[in-house]
């Protein structure tokens, strides 16, 4: 979700450029284990890598039950939901068999948009009128441990990450769809920059993965990071301890800038997974990376 994906122009344009890179029989290579490494800081060990469509799986990715894994990319957005004019889906995830989306328009939209499709296939929509300061950036959906809560963010430097019932889960929400207002939000000890997506891996704790190249806040290149609440959501304020854990690979056969995207946690079988575009022509290609917890 970099500056260029919201707006709808922009988007149908990377879409173009996607379908005439696969048109043409481009395509990056990945191998099926992951590069020999040291433990990572935060206790991660890197455990595997595979690749996905960036049509279709590009802008984020979350795990079923079966520990089978949903993809979400540009070419993921319903015909209907794009001719309302929503035309950027980000990072979903999963509970209890209901997927949520995270929605946002083009550059002059004034409210955000989270789809939920229930396990026999229904879908509501659950739309966030913006509030006064707020972004109209919908980049990821995390659902925390319970079911209870939203969490999502917004694009730029962030000394928040933004907190919502959780549509349709939470009894607190219309049943069908309608109105979504922010809950109490977690504020940040310290600022983040583009964040693509997060996940939680305890009801404390989230993993989230950053674009940020700059090094200005973080020394790693665009870093994953870990945010620690002080205590588990419940509807009011709470304060998140930002630490890097590692930074995301930057491989690829091409050369050029990378993009960060989705994450996700599959705490059954306890694997972490970021997602990594690489540059163009091989972006055709997400690279997939996976990690298992080295502690704990």
């Amino acid at each position: 979700m970099t500056p260029l994906k919201t707006s709808a122009k922009a988007s149908a344009a990377l879409l173009g450029a996607l379908t005439l890179a696969l048109a043409t029989g481009t395509s990056a290579s990945a191998s099926a284990s992951a590069d020999t490494a040291p433990r990572s800081p935060g206790g991660w060990q890197e455990s595997g890598v595979s690749s996905v469509n960036s049509l279709t799986g590009s802008q984020g990715l979350a795990s079923r039950a079966d520990g089978s894994l949903l993809y979400r990319g540009l070419a993921s957005i319903p015909l209907d939901l794009r001719i309302k004019g929503w035309s950027h889906v980000g990072d979903p995830d999963i509970a209890a068999g209901h997927t949520v989306d995270a929605y946002q328009g083009g550059d002059d939209a004034k409210s955000k948009m989270f789809a939920v499709t229930t396990p026999g296939g229904k879908r509501y929509l659950y739309e966030h009128q913006l509030d006064a300061g707020e972004k109209l950036n919908n980049s990821f959906a995390a659902l925390s441990p319970g079911n209870q809560w939203l969490v999502s963010g917004e694009w730029g430097d962030q000394n928040r990450l933004q907190v919502f019932p959780a549509p349709l889960l939470n009894s607190s929400t219309p049943p069908t769809g309608g109105a979504l207002p922010q809950a109490g939000q977690i504020t940040l000890d310290k600022p983040v920059r583009d964040i693509q997506g997060c996940d939680f891996v305890s009801a404390t704790r989230l993993v989230c993965a950053s674009n940020d190249a700059s090094k200005e806040l973080w020394p790693e290149d665009r870093p994953v990071l870990q945010v620690d609440l002080e205590h588990a959501l419940d509807g009011k304020p709470v304060t998140g301890k930002v630490s890097s854990l590692f930074a995301a690979p930057q491989r690829s056969l091409c050369s050029g800038t990378f993009e960060t995207e989705g994450v996700d946690y599959d705490s059954e079988r306890r694997t972490l997974r970021a997602e990594v575009v690489p540059p163009a022509p091989c972006l055709v290609t997400t690279s997939v990376y996976s990690y298992k917890p080295t502690t704990g």
